[in-house]
């Protein structure tokens, strides 16, 4: 796991890339969490979509609910990069939409557009 940060604002983000899996669950979420903020100091990440298991993106597993329930009762911002375009679900682009309209969790294609909408929300 790579982690750098950026300082845009006064704002800081950590940028996570990843080339296992990090987030399986609500507790690898939570020690995810943990982890980045004690070696950055940030409450807004971006994560590659390669570090998040598979499962997150099948809804009926209900690890998405779990998983980003974490982040938010935690008061953690996440941007997750990636091409979510292959998944063909409609209640994921559902909910991938709904999230991109909200202030907390955002799916993006580019780690740019990952760090603009974590600095707007």
């Amino acid at each position: 796991m790579n982690i750098k940060t950026v300082k845009i604002n006064d704002m800081e983000i950590a940028i996570v890339n990843s080339d296992k899996v990090c987030i399986s669950d609500g507790q690898t979420a939570l020690d995810f969490m943990m982890s980045v903020n004690y070696e950055t100091g940030c409450h807004s990440i971006v994560i590659n979509k390669d570090a998040i298991a598979e499962d997150f993106f099948i809804l009926s597993t209900r690890i998405a609910g779990e998983i980003l329930q974490k982040f938010i009762n935690y008061h953690f911002k996440l941007a997750i990069v990636g091409d979510f375009s292959r998944y063909t679900s409609k209640p994921l682009k559902d909910f991938i939409f709904e999230s991109n309209k909200g202030k907390d969790i955002f799916f993006v294609s580019s780690e740019n557009e990952a760090v603009e909408k974590l600095i707007k929300a």
